[in-house]
């Protein structure tokens, strides 16, 4: 039963008809009459005006104000260098425009809290959602809610009229292949992270493309995928080392899966980079620290984080995005985990 002061005069207008009024669905105009903060501006102010001049008195909804000062930044997880230098970069341009940073973990769990709602309810004007892809309802959310999104690095084809920030991640699969080719090597092993992630299929891609290029055959065996953790890449590669013909190179698509070719490579007995080079891809702090220190294709993961929040801080004042998809450069960084191929 509705309470009091959600009841309506006798004769007045049903919500029907006050919905096509508006030209909106009834359960729009449930939300704005039970004061729910996901509908727009714009339509909430509209359909609030019909319904108090049909009888409908209800109280202001119980929200905070949109609060200028804050920019949220939406992530999987916050650990390792990936995390750290992405959200430095968020930090020191939303910080230069007088802002702060609201961290937000969608951890994709059933039992944890949604962060579109929480984002909804504390009323955020805009979010970087950083290897975060959203579902075409969550958009539909946002948008109703009138919250600026980007994208930074989506795992997979984000909604048409979003704003996406990544790396060039095909040239620097291509790159990283094609340096391995100009070594002597021909059978190069490569470890994917998840297949479904678009910056991993782009890096496959590119390495495919170079071998193409040289006039190599891709061999099927040596192309593996993992899951971004060292432990799935130590399992592939120890699985690449144990063929009959094994790879004198591998290329890792990651840095932290580097580590685990690293680890496979010492478990039988390998040096690097006289029996195995091996490049990575990220260029974390981490691939200076270990020994030898890697070979990686440098992803400019501060600057990538800094244009994304450029590009939201440019969507929340009111103007548009100057392209729907930026590319920022990768390049090749040569050290000591790579050399000649090897004579077998």
């Amino acid at each position: 039963m509705s309470t009091p002061a959600r009841r309506r005069r006798s004769g007045s207008p049903t919500l029907a008809a006050i919905a096509a009024e508006a030209g909106v669905a009834v359960p729009t105009v449930s939300k704005v009459l039970n004061g729910r903060s996901d509908v727009s501006e714009t339509t909430r102010s509209r359909v609030t005006e019909l319904l108090r001049s049909a009888g409908y008195p209800f109280p202001e909804p119980e929200t905070a104000p949109r609060t200028p000062g804050l920019v949220d930044l939406v992530v999987p997880g916050i650990e390792g260098s990936w995390a750290t230098s992405m959200l430095a970069g968020v930090e020191e341009i939303v910080s230069e425009s007088g802002r702060d940073v609201v961290l937000t973990v969608a951890h994709g769990r059933p039992d944890s809290p949604d962060w579109v709602d929480r984002l909804i309810a504390r009323r955020s004007r805009g979010a970087v959602l950083a290897l975060v892809t959203p579902t075409a309802a969550e958009i539909r959310r946002l948008r109703a809610a009138e919250i600026a999104v980007v994208l930074l690095d989506p795992g997979a084809d984000p909604t048409p009229g979003i704003a996406t920030v990544g790396a060039t991640n095909w040239a620097g699969g291509y790159s990283a292949t094609e340096f391995l080719l100009g070594l002597g090597h021909r059978r190069i092993g490569v470890i994917g992270g998840l297949s479904s992630h678009l910056y991993s299929q782009a890096r496959l891609d590119g390495y495919r493309s170079a071998l193409a290029a040289a006039g190599e055959r891709i061999a099927p065996e040596l192309v593996r995928d993992a899951d971004w953790t060292r432990t799935g890449a130590f399992a592939q590669a120890t699985r690449l080392l144990a063929l009959r013909r094994p790879p004198t190179a591998i290329f890792a698509c990651s840095d932290r899966m580097a580590l685990g070719v690293y680890e496979a490579a010492a478990a039988r007995g390998l040096s690097i980079p006289d029996d195995l080079s091996v490049v990575g891809f990220d260029d974390l702090p981490e691939a200076r620290w270990i020994t030898p220190a890697l070979t990686t294709v440098r992803q400019p993961v501060r600057e990538m984080g800094a244009t994304a929040a450029s590009v939201l801080l440019r969507l929340m004042a009111g103007q548009t995005a100057s392209s729907q998809r930026l590319e920022l450069s990768t390049v090749l960084v040569e050290r000591a985990s790579t050399g000649p191929a090897p004579a077998r």
